[in-house]
């Protein structure tokens, strides 16, 4: 027979039990929440580092490492919207020094990217970025663009078509580099560079920009420091609507560059006064 001093004992242990079982219980549910909080802000420090300071929107940086890239994702499964490029060779010439100053600052230029895609057409700012078209017009004339593919295509954040890297790797330039110019324009306003905006990538330092650009195809919230020289005429937003809706691929490892889905290659690059 159970005395009443073996019942209390026993009492007293089976609660011990029930407490141990809710403590361990509490510690295994804060371990889980603390793990959900870190993978969580992992994601946020590495998507912002990838809008901020990745070669998104840098040129010619030749330490862009895969630390710097937008965050890893399936890649999307929609079909290449785009034609086979044509038959060419990438050059890989480089200029020690910006060329001369040759345009007419007070005429008016545009410039047409023949695409695998369509064509682009893009009417320049020349009297408020003067060194940057005449730096377009040069590397046009020279080819500089012709067979390059546009490597990066960004769908968080901010939304922007890169190109203008010879390599493709998101690292490449002409040589030399050109000064910020025009950030001041009247259509960047709260930070935001509005949808039909061709504006120049660079380091993430003052007057580092090269030949890699970006066009804006959805308003992105971006600091003032990247020079707005064109915009793209509304059939050449058809075409780029078009880029994105394909979609980008998974971040490459080596370089952090989200490839756009679609083969954008650029056949023909041409810079016209008119």
């Amino acid at each position: 027979m159970v005395t009443q001093e073996q019942r209390k004992r026993q009492l007293a242990r089976e609660k011990f039990l029930r407490q141990q079982q809710r403590r361990t219980a509490a510690r295994r549910k804060a371990r889980m929440r603390n793990s959900v909080i870190a993978s969580v802000l992992g994601v946020v420090l590495v998507g912002s580092l990838a809008l901020y300071t990745s070669g998104v929107l840098k040129d010619d940086d030749k330490t862009n490492a895969s630390s710097e890239s937008t965050p890893s994702k399936e890649p999307s499964k929609a079909p290449d919207p785009c034609e086979k490029p044509a038959a060419g060779k990438v050059k890989t010439a480089t200029w020690k020094k910006e060329p001369a100053l040759t345009i007419d600052k007070s005429a008016t230029y545009s410039m047409e990217l023949a695409t695998t895609c369509g064509d682009i057409d893009i009417a320049l700012k020349t009297s408020a970025a003067p060194r940057t078209v005449n730096s377009f017009s040069f590397l046009a004339s020279k080819g500089y663009f012709d067979h390059t593919k546009c490597h990066r295509l960004t769908t968080e954040g901010i939304y922007v078509l890169q190109c203008g890297d010879p390599t493709g790797s998101g690292s490449g330039g002409p040589g030399y580099t050109i000064p910020d110019e025009n950030l001041k324009d009247k259509s960047l306003k709260s930070n935001i560079y509005p949808a039909g905006t061709v504006a120049m990538a660079n380091t993430g330092q003052p007057n580092s920009g090269g030949s890699q650009f970006f066009l804006v195809y959805q308003d992105s919230q971006l600091p003032p420091s990247y020079t707005p020289f064109g915009t793209v005429s509304e059939s050449g937003m058809k075409v780029l609507k078009k880029i994105a809706a394909a979609g980008a691929q998974a971040a490459d490892p080596t370089t952090g560059n989200t490839a756009p889905n679609a083969t954008v290659v650029i056949n023909k690059a041409t810079v016209t006064k008119s």
